[in-house]
């Protein structure tokens, strides 16, 4: 059964021929770029993201030495964001611990900042030609697909037994041509949704194909509970200039760029549910020895942002205010809006100052 596995695999992968950029890339820095931005996220849209990095910073040196905002704005609309300080992170160790060249080793790639055992893999056999099988949500998929293995793959348990058999199957002297042929299966025919199971040629010795289970595998027990969150932002302007912060919390969105926000329970609705909640936010976003004045101008409609665990609920009121005293405690910056686009802001944000539509009170 695993040489009919391996063999068909490689037919199918000669016969389906996928160009991308990273293809027979043999450059550990690129390989571990491509596989940083590829992770939880579609190669359609990462691709565009790849091809940003290796032109703005060629080299691990040049990713090392880049401010982090630039890199953070570089990395927008990607999500995930622990991401791109992982990589650049990761990039400050190669240069500085290892001279600018990356461990040739799977047990030291693991040390590197943000690679988990699937990227060590990867860069392992693809730079490296190491035999380390990758094992992603593709090879999850065909692996519990043509085996029939009903372990679901969020247990404990799981990941022994897929790693076992990933490696059992693996071509040692072929490990980054296999590799890529079964993400290649994965993306392009042993599809989450509707695989066309008629023109597959595992479908002979496919057992999820013979007891009519391939709707059903992978299975994955645990399902996210999505915790909602209501941000109420102010957008403030004085001329030509913005209001504007870095959250530098450890939440979501963790160095990015924000307006003056409010958090609450709900949205607020009412210009006195906003002013109400400005006087008693705890993080003042107004110094607390300062009258304050607010006008509401504008709000807008509602824009919701879809996280991993979290529902970004937002709405953005335009505010004019008599005072000029921000709190010194949230390091408020005023930024000209026409720099705007060169902060790192949340996609609701962007997707509020492209929106252009909003409703008057």
């Amino acid at each position: 059964m695993n040489l009919f596995f391996t063999q068909t695999l490689f037919a199918w992968h000669d016969a389906h021929p996928r160009s991308m950029p990273w293809s027979g890339e043999q450059n550990p820095y690129r390989i571990w770029l491509s596989e940083i931005i590829l992770q939880q996220t579609r190669v359609e849209q990462g691709l565009p993201y790849y091809q940003k990095f290796i032109e703005t910073y060629p080299t691990v040196e040049t990713l090392a030495a880049a401010p982090e905002d630039a890199v953070m704005r570089l990395w927008q609309g990607l999500g995930y964001y622990s991401r791109a300080r992982n990589l650049q992170e990761a990039a400050k160790y190669v240069v500085n611990n290892l001279n600018g060249c990356f461990p040739k080793d799977y047990d030291e790639l693991l040390k590197l900042k943000g690679v988990g055992t699937y990227t060590a893999a990867a860069i392992a056999s693809f730079a490296f030609d190491l035999p380390h099988a990758v094992l992603d949500g593709n090879v999850y998929r065909v692996l519990s697909r043509f085996f029939g293995i009903e372990t679901p793959i969020d247990d404990p348990l799981a990941k022994n037994l897929f790693t076992k058999l990933a490696n059992d199957l693996l071509d040692k002297q072929q490990p980054a041509v296999y590799n890529q042929a079964i993400m290649n299966f994965g993306a392009l025919q042993c599809v989450p949704q509707s695989p066309n199971c008629g023109r597959c040629p595992m479908q002979p010795n496919c057992r999820a194909y013979a007891q009519q289970q391939v709707h059903e595998l992978p299975i994955k027990t645990k399902k996210i509970d999505k915790k909602f969150r209501f941000f109420n932002y102010l957008f403030i302007q004085e001329g030509n200039e913005v209001w504007l912060h870095k959250r530098v919390e450890k939440d979501i969105w963790q160095n990015l760029y924000e307006f003056p926000m409010i958090e609450s329970n709900k949205l607020l609705e009412t210009e006195t549910e906003l002013i109400e909640a400005i006087q008693a936010d705890e993080r003042a976003i107004f110094d607390e020895k300062t009258h304050i004045n607010i006008k509401i101008m504008q709000k807008s409609p509602v824009f919701k942002q879809i996280l991993t665990h979290r529902k970004v609920i937002a709405v953005f009121w335009v505010v004019n205010i008599c005072t000029k005293k921000m709190s010194k405690k949230t390091n408020f910056l005023k930024i000209e809006t026409n720099n705007l686009a060169t902060f790192a802001l949340p996609k609701v944000i962007s997707e509020y100052l492209n929106n252009g539509q909003l409703s008057m009170l």
